[in-house]
């Protein structure tokens, strides 16, 4: 990931709803979800849905699939770990050490 395709995920993450979105699909994993049941699991009414899922998309965060009238969103993990790689690239200047409280954090379970 480039500095400019950087700048436009956190830009896209910078917002609540968007944010949330993210998360709530990382959290459903390859399965993704349908927009309908992302809107209902956040509280946020469709038509605001959309333009966020199209912000984020946009972004290159998230995928989607159409499948018949409905349409599917998955979070697209190759550009979650390009983003984290890129925030990540000069860390610790060489020590890597110093960074392991990082990934101490991430709780995969």
């Amino acid at each position: 990931m480039d500095e400019n395709m950087t700048l436009r995920a956190l830009a896209a993450l910078s917002q609540k709803t968007r944010l949330d979105v993210f998360r709530l699909l990382v959290k459903a994993g390859p399965e993704g979800m349908l927009s309908g049941d992302i809107g209902d699991a956040l509280g946020v009414r469709q038509n605001t849905m959309s333009t966020n899922l199209s912000v984020l998309v946009n972004a290159g965060l998230i995928t989607n699939e159409r499948q018949g009238r409905t349409v599917r969103y998955f979070a697209d993990f190759d550009a979650m770990r390009g983003l984290l790689s890129f925030l990540m690239a000069d860390c610790c200047n060489g020590r890597p050490e110093i960074c392991d409280r990082v990934f101490e954090e991430i709780d995969c379970s």
